[in-house]
């Protein structure tokens, strides 16, 4: 008899209640298998796509050429338009791909982002317009249009979702700003159930919620308070904290998810009784960047039930590797919002750290954008260069 093989840690994340989702889209893993054999081996349920994801997929070989040809012969040579051309292709590809995943799920999973031009960040009307474009463009019903969480992201959220277009709120770093989206997210759906524009059951939206970034940062600053503390002590409490805050800032951000979406004083109550969907909690940044960190160390920890994890391929491989599904949101919750004012005796502030990471996120992300349509532009000129 043969051996019987061993579980999948992927497959039972899911049997935990948490959805696998892939951080990274390119053409080579469309053309070459690999993201079908995720969702048909590995219970992959969604992708999600930025700026910088698309810098490297473009950087990555000649997979793009031809169709960058094609639209130069239709006389499309713009790097904007060159770059949304071959970023709709890939995002509607991968949505038709994972359209058996939504259907079979009801709409919960299934879902591909796309990203509004991260230069818009700061313009609620720019991005609104972009993402209503974004949305008729691709032409799927599977999709989010990711909508940065900035201050101007707010109401571009709030109306995109009462017009029942999906939004990904991406960039969320902070508990504050998170509770902000929710609210967002609760009076598009009360606009979409006055207008009857769609039924509620027809928008959907996640909450991505960043994690590893957080104790890049807070590590930093831990350490430089270390190197400056006048005793023992205090440089054994500095010391303690390190590699915890990211946790500890997401399951208080949990908490707060469970009860705006099943207090039963909610305002998401009602709408939920007339169809209406959770915005599910998704992490993001969930590779880890300290290789003294265990390397599944921000899935592993961070297993919430009615809740998505977002992971590089990388994350994904070394989950499946050596990874163990055990719910673990709920450990030690009162330790985790301790721990966030432990910070604040030591000199270190987690809402300088949100928004010092929000402001950085919106600027690696415009950077990258850049560097695409630069990278656009070089392919365009090699192209028309060879006619």
């Amino acid at each position: 008899m043969s051996a019987k093989p061993e579980k999948n840690p992927l497959l039972e994340l899911k049997k935990a209640g948490q959805s696998v989702w892939l951080d990274y889209l390119s053409r080579e893993i469309l053309k070459k298998g690999e993201l079908k054999r995720l969702i048909d081996e590995d219970g992959l349920t969604g992708v999600t796509s930025n700026p910088t994801i698309f810098q490297k997929a473009v950087s990555s070989g000649p997979y793009y050429d031809g169709s960058i040809q094609e639209m130069l012969e239709k006389n499309i040579s713009d790097p904007k338009e060159l770059f949304l051309g071959i970023a709709i292709k890939d995002v509607a590809q991968a949505a038709d791909l994972l359209l058996p995943v939504y259907n079979a799920t009801g709409g919960l999973d299934g879902y591909v982002s796309i990203e509004v031009s991260p230069d818009l960040a700061y313009d609620a009307r720019a991005t609104i317009e972009e993402a209503r474009e974004l949305f008729r463009r691709v032409g799927r019903k599977n999709i989010f249009i990711k909508v940065p969480a900035t201050k101007q992201g707010l109401p571009a959220v709030e109306t995109l979702i009462s017009e029942g277009i999906n939004v990904n709120v991406t960039l969320l770093f902070s508990v504050e700003r998170y509770e902000e989206v929710i609210n967002a997210y609760i009076t598009g759906l009360e606009k979409l159930g006055k207008s009857g524009k769609a039924p509620l059951n027809a928008v959907s939206s996640v909450a991505s919620f960043f994690v590893s970034r957080v104790d890049t940062l807070a590590d930093k600053l831990l350490s430089e308070r270390y190197m400056q503390a006048p005793d023992y002590e205090t440089r054994t409490t500095i010391k303690a904290l390190m590699g915890k805050t990211a946790v500890a800032n997401a399951k208080i951000a949990y908490q707060v998810y469970k009860k705006a979406f099943s207090d039963k004083e909610s305002r998401f109550i009602p709408l939920a009784g007339k169809g209406a969907r959770i915005q599910r909690i998704l992490w993001a940044s969930t590779s880890t960047k300290n290789p003294d960190y265990s390397d599944i160390k921000y899935v592993e920890e961070l297993i919430a039930p009615d809740s998505v994890n977002t992971m590089p391929e990388e994350t994904i491989k070394a989950f499946r590797d050596h990874g163990r599904a055990r719910v673990s949101i709920t450990d030690d919750v009162p330790g985790a919002e301790k721990l966030i004012n432990e910070l604040k005796t030591v000199g270190v502030n987690i809402a300088e750290i949100t928004a010092e990471l929000e402001r950085d996120g919106v600027k690696k992300f415009s950077d990258s954008f850049k560097a695409v349509l630069e990278a656009m532009a070089g392919k365009r000129d090699a192209l028309l260069a060879r006619r």
